[in-house]
């Protein structure tokens, strides 16, 4: 079956599922809350989880979750009827009963624990983007997301805009023929990915925690550490321990456009090549710059494509095409080159998607509108899917398996210089041992996945 096909079928019937969600079941015994409302808690909920608390304002919040009551006050104060909690399995224990939904928007860390403590429950999922903090946390939300039948979205929020639409249309359509190189990247928060300078003070200087935070819950299963707030709120994504990097948190975004029009599967070779990092003396550190390159190999009617990333002090060499028209490269985004042409789009799905030059563009004009379109946003399209019963347009097997491959990118940066060889189907990289130690990172004693 060609990719397109695949899209455009019913996505239950597809991954070989029907799913028979709690929401629906409580709607058939007439036990819904009012007006049909999904029951939802919320696991972080300040930064990403406010805003997706947020277009989920509508539905029954049941439960907030966070370790830290600055950062989750907003929320508090919006939501003053749900029940307050620091620790996900004691809210668990006590509401689990009482909630369909549960919202995940924690430190990359802690998505893995945090997500399965409500699939074990049979709970409907939303988590925010990358799915979890290495390949084999990935593998087992994927596997235990099929195996419970409940519903999943992950935060890639592009996916369900109109753009990434219209771009696989162009591909589909032979706008720019066959795709060899797509060469993405982020020049965003390069001060927050970075962290290499703080390394020193990191070392020297004692904090007292905050009053509100409980910084035992906030760790999980990462390794014991001090506190320090250069971690908190937002930094810690450029952390090994807790984040991964700029290509955790942005190729998702970034690469989703390719991923979907191309059929790209997962890598079979990645090499990292690094600026101001020394894998072993920065090893819990997000380079100054990083460009990835990732080979994936012929599938269907299309040949190999490479991929490659550039983040920090490495920049998406601008095309030919651009210089002629005295036009800047994106910053953030893609340029994908085809052997009749190229296009050049942004992120968050493939947003200002155009053909280069623009009169190329203008000469293709519109293809043929392949995929239906998505009605609202994107949490609204998993809300809808849970209360219809009906899959989300970023499950965790697709949106899982975008995450693996920053995943597998983050393993390449601490292997830098090395060019892995990754076997998908077994998980593990058949050329070195010291990377296959970083696919299934251990947890701290009293946690478990």
């Amino acid at each position: 079956m060609k990719r397109r096909t695949f899209l455009l079928n019913s996505a239950s019937t597809a991954f070989g599922f029907q799913v028979v969600s709690s929401h629906v079941l409580r709607a058939a015994e007439g036990q819904n809350t009012p007006n049909n409302k999904i029951r939802i808690a919320a696991i972080g909920c300040g930064g990403r989880g406010g805003a997706d608390l947020g277009a989920m304002a509508g539905e029954d919040i049941v439960a907030l979750c966070d370790v830290d009551d600055r950062r989750a006050a907003g929320s508090f104060k919006k939501f003053p009827k749900a029940k307050r909690f620091k620790d996900f399995r004691k809210m668990y224990d006590a509401v689990g009963d009482q909630i369909d939904a549960v919202l995940v928007a924690t430190p990359d860390h802690t998505h893995a624990v945090a997500i399965m403590g409500a699939i074990g429950r049979g709970k409907h999922v939303y988590s925010e983007k990358p799915l979890a903090h290495s390949v084999a946390e990935v593998r087992t939300l994927r596997a235990a997301a099929l195996q419970k039948k409940v519903i999943t979205q992950v935060g890639n929020q592009g996916h369900s805009s109109d753009h990434i639409r219209f771009f696989c249309e162009l591909i589909w359509a032979g706008a720019i023929g066959q795709v060899s190189e797509v060469h993405a990247g982020c020049d965003a928060f390069k001060n927050v990915y970075c962290q290499i300078g703080k390394q020193i003070a990191l070392q020297a200087e004692e904090h007292e925690v905050p009053e509100g935070l409980d910084w035992n819950q906030w760790l999980g299963p990462a390794a014991a550490r001090a506190y320090q707030p250069a971690y908190l709120p937002f930094n810690w994504r450029g952390y090994s321990a807790f984040g991964s990097g700029c290509i955790g948190d942005w190729i998702c975004h970034v690469l989703d456009p390719s991923y979907w029009a191309l059929d790209l599967g997962m890598p079979t070779a990645i090499k990292a090549d690094t600026k101001g990092y020394d894998p072993v003396k920065h090893k819990e550190f997000y380079p100054k710059g990083a460009k990835i390159t990732y080979e994936f190999p012929a599938k269907g009617d299309r040949g190999p494509v490479k991929v490659v990333w550039y983040d920090g002090d490495y920049s998406i060499p601008r095309p030919d095409e651009l210089k002629n028209e005295k036009r800047k490269v994106v910053g953030t985004g893609a340029v994908v080159v085809g052997d009749k042409g190229k296009i050049m789009h942004g992120s968050h799905g493939a947003g200002g998607c155009r053909i280069i030059p623009e009169a190329k563009m203008r000469e293709f004009g519109k293809p043929d509108q392949k995929i239906p379109r998505v009605r609202g946003s994107h949490q609204n399209n998993w809300l809808e899917a849970v209360r219809n019963n009906q899959q989300a347009d970023s499950p965790f097997e697709y949106g899982g398996a975008l995450s693996e491959i920053g995943l597998l990118g983050m393993i390449a940066i601490q292997r830098s210089g090395v060019r892995l060889e990754w076997n998908d189907k077994a998980m593990k990289f058949t050329n070195d041992d010291a990377a296959n130690k970083l696919v299934n990172p251990p947890y701290r004693a009293g946690w478990k996945i």
